[in-house]
């Protein structure tokens, strides 16, 4: 998986362009993809989707009033779960459908970009580097304070995603080598919640997509290997993901030309300006 991963990745373009000229862009493709459609478009599920299905659902309704496209999160689970039961058309989930939810639900996925997965800690932490043993220990409740790991002598507060997050999957799996974090870990529900609570506590540790990292966390180095979607593009970052569109059935009408405009060279900026990476063409 690693290794058919790594070249996957290392085969992507990126498109980089300016904000304006991705503006531009966008409203041309959304002009000719969506003329003469209308209804209501309602996407759930993975969190580190938003930004770029608000992106693109802002440029479609710029140009096209007869079109209203509503998109929440509520963590991968919760997109499966909507999508399946028909209360939205797209169910966008941070990971890899299981079996028994194609089977259940007959559903139908479409990876359109690839996000890293960063363990980050309070900036004012002076650990930067963990090896992934000591990660282990750490989330497994073994080691307890940072001054184990080189840190100053203060208790490690850990937090984690909710059952069901794409981010939390990824991160067990990739970094934990599929183990589980202690029960005694603090549970919040967004990667904008778990930023949220590692900005304040200058004690914690946690993680979010690499898309979301900014001043206020820190990417912690995980066994030399340092945390940004460029070295997620190159392979040599290895605690990554692919982002999922998920539907019911095969897509139709505005869904269906909804996923092809995120696939499009608009809806490829979009994801470039998130801070992913494009997987190509739909």
């Amino acid at each position: 998986m690693k290794t058919s991963l790594r070249i996957f990745i290392a085969g992507l373009a990126l498109l980089l362009l300016g904000s304006l000229p991705a503006l531009a862009a966008g409203t041309d493709d959304a002009s000719a993809m969506f003329k003469g459609l209308k209804g209501n478009l309602d996407i759930s599920g993975g969190t580190a989707h938003i930004p770029v299905m608000k992106a693109a659902a802002q440029s479609i309704m710029a140009v096209n009033p007869e079109i209203r496209i509503t998109v929440a999160g509520g963590g991968s689970g919760v997109g499966v779960q909507q999508v399946g039961e028909g209360l939205v058309q797209i169910g966008n989930t941070g990971r890899a459908l299981k079996d028994s939810e194609i089977e259940k639900y007959g559903l139908k996925t479409f990876a359109f970009a690839i996000d890293g997965v960063a363990i980050v800690v309070n900036p004012a932490n002076p650990v930067s580097e963990l090896g992934k043993d000591q990660l282990k220990k750490i989330f497994a409740g073994e080691i307890r304070n940072w001054k184990e790991v080189g840190g100053k002598d203060a208790p490690i507060i850990l937090y984690v995603r909710e059952d069901g997050s794409g981010t939390r999957e990824t991160f067990e799996e990739r970094a934990l080598d599929k183990g589980q974090a202690s029960d005694k870990s603090n549970v919040v529900n967004s990667n904008g919640a778990m930023k949220t609570a590692i900005g304040q506590d200058g004690n914690a540790i946690g993680y979010v997509g690499i898309g979301h990292l900014d001043a206020t966390l820190k990417g912690v180095v995980l066994d030399g290997m340092v945390p940004s979607q460029e070295n997620a593009k190159n392979g040599s970052y290895q605690v990554t993901r692919l982002l999922y569109m998920n539907t019911k059935g095969e897509p139709q009408g505005l869904t269906k030309a909804f996923i092809s405009y995120i696939y499009s060279p608009a809806g490829s900026e979009f994801i470039s300006g998130a801070g992913y990476l494009p997987t190509g063409a739909f």
